[in-house]
């Protein structure tokens, strides 16, 4: 193995995922407390806001990992890491504020949004520099 693989990128993603793992786990004992079999998706506040925390989760996660991984790999692997670190950080404060009352998920939701716009910002920075280089000799940065 060599020392240029992605360490960093990599033990975020691991971190990311069983992250994730967590809150569905977390969804299933809403379940089990308020005795909601699958598929029914609704039920009292608490759950739905439980069950609802996880699908926004859910739905940024393939964005997440896209911007972490080029922003890694085309800008620099230390801020990805470290933007995906507090990805995961704002997602943890997002699903337990949301659990607890609908707008306590919002300092949460907008850290998340920061860390994506951060990381989508250094990954298109990082692809066109490199494209510049690579087609154009052009060396910006």
């Amino acid at each position: 193995m060599t020392s240029d693989l992605p360490v960093l990128l990599a033990a975020v993603s691991i971190l990311s995922a069983l992250h994730m793992a967590f809150q569905a786990r977390r969804v299933g004992w809403s379940r089990m407390k308020h005795k909601i079999m699958p598929p029914i998706v609704t039920g009292p506040p608490e759950f739905e806001r439980t069950f609802r925390a996880h699908q926004n989760s859910v739905e940024f996660y393939s964005v997440f990992l896209v911007v972490l991984w080029i922003s890694g790999i085309f800008f620099n692997e230390v801020l990805a890491a470290l933007g995906g670190i507090l990805y995961i950080v704002g997602r943890e404060m997002y699903f337990t504020g949301y659990i607890s009352e609908s707008k306590k998920r919002l300092p949460g939701f907008y850290m998340v949004l920061f860390v994506l716009l951060f990381l989508s910002v250094t990954a298109t920075v990082g692809i066109i520099q490199s494209f510049l280089d690579k087609y154009l000799n052009i060396r910006l940065l």
